[in-house]
């Protein structure tokens, strides 16, 4: 996982990198979701990288009646993972990203609930890792990575520690 969680890393340099207007000029979270979606595509090479991706194969992409996000109606609620790196068709699900910037004041509960489910190996179509990044203009304020429906507290100490070592995380 450290190997994938590397490749996010590498992005994440690329992204403030090329996007510091972008960041100073506070742009919409689906912009800046996108650029760093641009520079995840060079890290997963075979995989596709898709924002506000809501599909599972042929399906519409929903959590379960039930599950922890709470549900629209019987059949499950619709969600858009900001960023997934997966395999359209198959499907095969790698990594899902919820990116928020610093200046949200919304409770982050909802995009870590979503990761939980998202990540859950009792959910049909779990991903195998995913991230929740809190962006600012000069660096990831915050990160914590999710794995098989948990907050996986040492790969999160790891992430950090590796964006701090790349100059990309909170001093």
């Amino acid at each position: 996982m450290q190997t994938e969680l590397n490749k996010l890393v590498a992005a994440l340099q690329e992204f403030y990198a090329r996007e510091a207007f972008l960041l100073d000029k506070d742009a919409g979270e689906r912009a800046l979701t996108h650029r760093l979606a641009v520079y995840l595509e060079k890290q997963y090479p075979g995989w596709q990288v898709d924002c506000d991706y809501n599909r599972l194969g042929e399906r519409m992409l929903r959590l379960p009646h039930g599950t922890i996000v709470s549900t629209d109606d019987a059949l499950g609620k619709s969600i858009f993972p900001d960023i997934v790196v997966h395999q359209r068709a198959v499907p095969d699900n790698l990594l899902a990203v919820e990116v928020r910037k610093a200046t949200n004041h919304q409770p982050i509960e909802h995009d870590q609930q979503k990761l939980k489910a998202m990540t859950d190996p009792l959910v049909w179509f779990a991903w195998g890792i995913g991230v929740l990044l809190t962006l600012a203009k000069q660096n990831v304020a915050m990160c914590e990575v999710y794995v098989a429906g948990k907050l996986e507290p040492d790969l999160t100490r790891w992430l950090a520690a590796r964006l701090a070592d790349e100059k990309l995380g909170a001093p």
